[in-house]
């Protein structure tokens, strides 16, 4: 069993040439919200949620990105409302949130 149920990982990568990054869409306030949001919860800590700052994720221009392990699921967001729904629907109860979800990256052929 893995010492944490989920990790999520907050790409919050900062650009300086003008490419699209995570940064610039209040992903560091995201971020915050939700570690606050699952500390309002009751779901840090071993055997629960880590909600950890990653660099860059590699997908700026599907950005702001998160991504959920130990499932590899990758979401998008908008604000906090969308932050609330990942911590309650799927770090909480679960369940996937279909509407904010991005394609998997392919896989790395063998």
């Amino acid at each position: 069993m893995s010492y944490y149920r989920h990790h999520i990982f907050f790409c919050l990568n900062q650009r300086d040439e003008g490419r699209p990054c995570c940064a610039d869409r209040d992903a560091v306030k995201m971020q915050e919200h939700a570690k606050k949001r699952c500390k309002q919860l009751d779901l840090l800590g071993p055997g629960k949620v880590r909600v950890n700052k990653a660099g860059c994720l590699d997908r700026c221009e599907e950005g702001p990105v998160v991504v959920v392990y130990p499932e590899g699921v990758w979401y998008t967001f908008v604000d906090k409302e969308d932050i609330d729904e990942i911590v309650e629907s799927h770090l909480r109860d679960g369940k996937i949130v279909e509407r904010l979800l991005l394609d998997a990256p392919p896989p790395v052929p063998a």
